[in-house]
C-alpha cells in the first residue's frame, strides 16, 4: 500500500521572488476571460475518470486507476461535485447523477459503524481513510481519518445543496446529506484531553498524536467541526489551529504569505470554501485573505520551478508544479555528475523550505488546482502539459511525470521511463483528479463555491472562527 505522506509536512518557505509578479489583483466574480477551447477536453476527460471508475453498487471511487485499488473516501468527496459538473456540462443526465449520488449517500449512512478493528466502515460518524471497493469496510489497518472524512462531507454537503428539487429522490439526498454530517462527533478526536483535533484514530492504538494545527490541509476540518449543529468543536478550536502560524510566515511585502511547500494544502479547503474577501483575525492583521495567500503560494511554487536550483530537466515557465504525487520509485542514481535520490509517492515542494523535497517530479494537479488563484501562469502550463508525450490520455492527466528520470535499464513499477522524455506515471489518482476538475468549475462560474456558500454549517463554522466580510455579510449566502 502506498503510504500517504501529506500529513507529515509542516512546511514554510524562504523563497523571495519579483514583487512585480506578485502585484495585487482582484479576481472578478466569474472568469475574466473564457478558458481556451482545449480546457474543456481536460475537464471532460477528468470527469470521465470519476464517472467510469466508480462502483455503482455503493458509490465508492478508487484511490487510483488502472492499478487495482481500495477506495479513497476523499476521492468520493471530490466525485460528488464532479457528477453535478457533468450534469451542467451535458456529460451525464441529472437523473443519472442523482441516482448515483443517492446510492453513495445511502451506502455511507447504512455502512457499519463501531469500535471494532474489522467489519466496520467507520466510527463516531467518521470513516476510514481507505475502504475495500466491494465490501466498503476498512482496508487493512488504515486510520479513521478526520481530514479525509471532511473531504467526503464537503462533497456530501454540496450534493445536499445542488439536488434541490421537490421530488422523493432529491429530498432523500438532502436528508441524508444533513444526517451524515450531523452524526459526526468532532470531539471524539479530542477525547484524550487535547485541545486540537487529532489527524485520526486507530482501534488498535487510539488517537494519532499529531493534530490539525498550523497551515496545512486541515483548515476545513476545523471549520466543519466548528460548524456542526449537533456535536461541534469548542470555541477556541480556531485559536488552536492558528497558534503555530508564526513559524509558517515567509517572504516580505507582496511575497509575504503563510507558507506550505506542496501546493495541495492551499487548494483543498479552497476548492469547497470561497475565501475571497473574508478574513479571520490573523488575515485582517496581515491585510489580505487566504485566497490571496494561495495566489502567492502558487507563484512561489512557479518561481522555484523556473529558477530550478536542482537543475532538473523540463522545468520551465510552462512546466511547473510541486505537490503530493506518485514518483518513479525509491532509487539512488547518477544525475549530472552526482548521485541523486528519487522517490515514489511523496509530498514535494521547493527545496530550501523546511522538509522541502524536489526530485524532478511534477504533477499536473499542482498547477491546474491553482487555476482560480493564478490563471495567467496555469493556463500556459495546462497547454504544455496536454501535449507532453504520454501524459494526457483517456482520463486526462496521468498523476505525474519526471523528465529527468530517463533510466530505461531500471525496473520501474509506477509507470514507464523513456530515454528522451523521462518517466510518466501509469495511474490517475482521485485526490489529484478532483482539484483539476472542481477548480476549473470554480474559475468558470463559482460553481462549487456558489452551492457551498449556502451551507449553513460553512457559514456557522467560519463565523465561529472569527471570519468577517465578503459574502458572509450577505444573508443569502451569495458572495457580495
Amino acid at each position: 500500500m502506498i503510504e500517504i505522506q501529506r500529513r507529515e509536512l509542516l512546511l514554510g518557505s524562504s523563497l523571495l521572488f519579483a514583487a512585480g509578479a506578485l502585484s495585487a489583483f482582484t479576481l472578478p466574480k466569474s472568469a475574466p476571460v473564457p478558458l481556451p477551447a482545449f480546457y474543456s477536453e481536460i475537464e471532460q476527460r477528468t470527469f470521465r475518470w470519476f464517472w467510469d471508475t466508480v462502483n455503482r453498487k455503493n458509490g465508492l471511487v478508487p484511490d487510483r486507476w488502472p492499478t487495482p485499488s481500495f477506495s479513497s473516501i476523499a476521492a468520493v468527496g471530490f466525485a460528488l461535485p464532479a457528477y453535478a459538473i457533468g450534469v451542467e456540462r451535458g456529460w451525464c443526465s441529472r437523473a443519472e447523477a442523482r441516482d448515483l449520488t443517492l446510492t453513495t449517500l445511502r451506502f455511507f449512512w447504512n455502512a457499519p459503524q463501531g469500535p471494532d478493528a474489522t467489519g466496520t466502515t467507520g466510527y463516531k460518524g467518521f470513516f476510514y481513510h481507505f475502504l475495500d471497493m466491494e465490501t466498503g469496510q476498512r482496508f487493512k489497518d488504515v486510520e479513521l481519518s478526520s481530514v479525509d472524512t471532511t473531504i467526503l462531507f464537503m462533497g456530501v454537503l454540496f450534493a445536499g445543496q445542488y439536488f434541490d428539487r421537490d421530488d422523493a429522490t432529491e429530498r432523500e439526498i438532502r436528508q441524508l446529506s444533513n444526517a451524515l454530517y450531523e452524526r459526526a462527533d468532532w470531539n471524539f478526536f479530542r477525547t484524550d484531553g487535547r485541545a486540537a483535533i487529532s489527524m485520526g484514530w486507530h482501534p488498535e492504538q487510539g488517537l494519532i498524536p499529531a493534530n490539525w494545527v498550523g497551515f496545512n490541509e486541515g483548515m476545513f476540518v476545523n471549520i466543519l467541526a466548528l460548524g456542526s449543529p449537533t456535536q461541534p468543536g469548542p470555541d477556541n478550536l480556531w485559536d488552536q489551529w492558528t497558534a503555530p502560524y508564526p513559524t509558517f510566515w515567509r517572504g516580505e511585502g507582496p511575497t509575504r504569505r503563510i507558507a506550505f511547500a506542496p501546493l495541495f494544502p492551499g487548494q483543498y479547503s479552497q476548492i469547497f470554501i470561497d475565501f475571497r474577501g473574508i478574513r479571520d483575525a490573523v488575515m485582517r492583521k496581515a491585510g489580505f485573505d487566504y485566497f490571496e495567500n494561495s495566489r502567492r503560494e502558487a507563484y512561489s511554487n512557479f518561481t522555484y520551478c523556473v529558477s530550478n536550483p536542482m537543475g532538473w530537466r523540463g522545468y520551465s515557465r510552462e512546466l511547473w508544479g510541486l505537490a503530493a504525487c506518485d514518483g518513479p520509485g525509491d532509487f539512488r542514481l547518477p544525475y549530472l555528475g552526482k548521485t541523486v535520490q528519487f522517490h515514489g509517492y511523496s509530498a514535494r515542494g521547493p527545496v530550501g523550505e523546511p522538509d522541502g523535497l524536489d526530485d524532478g517530479t511534477l504533477t499536473p494537479s499542482a498547477a491546474l488546482g491553482s487555476l482560480p488563484f493564478a490563471p495567467e501562469i496555469v493556463i500556459p502550463c495546462a497547454n504544455a502539459l496536454r501535449v507532453r508525450p504520454g501524459l494526457f490520455d483517456r482520463y486526462g492527466f496521468k498523476d505525474s511525470f519526471n523528465p529527468s528520470f530517463t533510466y530505461t535499464g531500471v525496473k520501474v513499477e509506477t509507470g514507464s521511463a523513456d530515454p528522451k522524455h523521462g518517466w510518466v506515471a501509469k495511474d490517475y489518482l482521485g485526490i489529484d483528479q478532483g482539484p483539476i476538475l472542481l477548480q476549473a468549475a470554480n474559475y468558470l462560474n463559482d460553481f462549487v463555491w456558489r452551492y457551498m456558500r449556502r451551507v449553513p454549517a460553512i457559514r456557522r463554522g467560519l463565523e465561529r472562527a472569527g471570519f468577517t466580510g465578503g459574502w458572509l455579510v450577505s444573508g443569502s449566502g451569495e458572495r457580495g
